[in-house]
């Protein structure tokens, strides 16, 4: 899996629809607009995210990791 960061995530997250909900340290806690059951949380470090964080993430999300790293 390609490694991407958490701004990066960020911004693809917000355009599928997630929104801050608030912030907990460095990690931020997404909501989605529609569907109130999915809730996220991003780790906002200086670093790629870790293949199994991202993998995490996306499931969550109920995103395929195609659909990230469509070009």
């Amino acid at each position: 899996m390609p490694a991407i960061n958490s701004k990066k995530l960020l911004r693809f997250l917000k355009k599928k629809g997630f929104y801050i909900h608030h912030q907990v340290g460095s990690h931020i806690i997404l909501k989605h607009e529609k569907d109130k059951v999915k809730r996220i949380t991003l780790p906002m470090h200086n670093k790629d995210l870790k293949p199994k964080t991202l993998s995490s993430i996306l499931k969550q999300a109920e995103i395929d990791r195609k659909e990230l790293f469509k070009k």
